[in-house]
């Protein structure tokens, strides 16, 4: 017999699931985004609120497994052509939406607790701060750009591969604040990019070999089960060999093997089949996941004054940064707005970042609740003001 203990994962499941349904749908009848519905849903059953539901080790698997086939899901749907289009644009646009966010991040912390001389631990823990608001979470934008049809077009494909470099920006940058601080891994910059350029150049090579396979296996068995199946377990070992092996967020491993299969031509096919257990299991879990990391149990006026400070700068720096250099990179008024609002959401990268500073010493729990609120807030408010910016289209 099981003990009752060791199952409350499956009561937590139930009201989790149940929950994150019914708000989104209450969400989705007043014209919110889905996936607002279900952050919102795990706010109010967590800690912040009611406390029915606990983080707990179980769910966040099941949360990264959920990001994990989103992304995957991106990559499918992303159009070849008009990436490599994107190419340079979305890089330049990444390192504005890495570097503005650093810069402000760091002089509003100096700005609440005082400046210091660079090297101190307080300039230190400013520019940590101004790290983590550098990361961008491309996973609820792409929800949110799925939901709304606008995934595939250049605006979106360009937001997506910013979004992916910015990632890969944001390892570097944290492998030098650590270095910097003396804590932490003590690989160079230099080996870091080594990675990053021999992680891109074997997915390439091996994504050749595979991409041949499975052209054989969709034609061999067309809307075979099996297609979705294989393609599945290919996302989640390129996932596994991006992290452990090369330092790089799973994340970016799963939308690189999405990129690779992108031109099956059963493609929609296995996107159709992998979103069924995304849409009803995992992805509402990574979702409510989010609200479910809130709490407001150390909260004091001041804190409170710069978390509300760093929600904002947090969400004007992307503007800034990526709307902005989209605006001198050629894009419309419309579109360089998209581009930056798109770019707003932070989430799983930036919870990395930000466990990396309190497992170093860099970051204190106090602020913990402040990344987390910026996290939330550019959860909610992206989806809602691009279903805004693309109203007529």
């Amino acid at each position: 017999m099981i003990a009752v203990e060791s199952v409350q994962y499956l009561l937590d499941l139930a009201v989790l699931l149940f929950a994150a349904k019914i708000f989104s749908l209450v969400g989705k009848k007043f014209g919110i985004p889905e996936v607002v519905g279900e952050i919102i849903a795990g706010l109010v059953i967590g800690s912040a609120v009611l406390g029915v539901v606990k983080g707990s080790d179980f769910l966040s698997i099941m949360a990264e497994i959920g990001v994990i086939m989103l992304m995957f899901e991106a990559g499918l749907g992303t159009n070849l052509k008009e990436l490599a289009q994107s190419g340079v644009k979305a890089t330049l646009i990444a390192c504005a939406g890495v570097l503005v966010p650093l810069v402000l991040g760091a002089l509003l912390f100096m700005s609440f607790y005082g400046f210091d001389a660079p090297g101190s631990e307080r300039f230190m823990r400013g520019i940590f701060l101004g790290t983590i608001m550098s990361a961008t979470s491309v996973s609820i934008t792409v929800a949110a750009l799925k939901e709304l049809g606008k995934l595939s077009g250049t605006v979106g494909t360009t937001i997506v591969s910013a979004a992916i470099i910015d990632d890969v920006l944001g390892i570097i940058l944290l492998t030098v604040v650590t270095g910097l601080s003396g804590e932490g891994s003590t690989e160079s910059v230099s080996s870091v990019l080594l990675k990053v350029v021999e992680f891109f150049a074997g997915a390439v090579v091996t994504g050749l070999l595979v991409y041949k396979g499975m052209s054989w296996l969709d034609e061999s068995f067309t809307h075979h089960r099996r297609v979705p199946i294989i393609s599945l377990c290919y996302c989640f070992v390129l996932a596994y060999v991006s992290e452990t092996y090369f330092g790089i967020a799973d994340i970016t491993g799963a939308y690189v093997a999405g990129v690779i299969l992108c031109n099956l031509s059963g493609r929609d096919y296995i996107e159709r089949r992998i979103d069924i257990s995304s849409y009803m299991i995992f992805a509402p879990i990574f979702f409510a996941g989010i609200g479910l990391k809130v709490s407001f149990g150390s909260m004091d006026v001041r804190l409170l004054a710069f978390s509300v400070c760093f929600v904002v700068v947090a969400l004007v720096s992307k503007v800034i940064g990526c709307g902005g250099c989209a605006r001198l990179l050629g894009f419309n008024g419309g579109d360089s707005l998209k581009v930056g609002t798109g770019m707003m959401t932070r989430g799983e990268v930036a919870l990395i970042t930000a466990q990396k500073g309190l497992a170093l010493g860099l970051l204190t729990a106090d602020y913990f609740t402040a990344v987390i609120l910026m996290i939330l807030v550019s959860s909610i408010v992206t989806p809602m003001l691009l279903k805004k910016l693309y109203a007529g289209e």
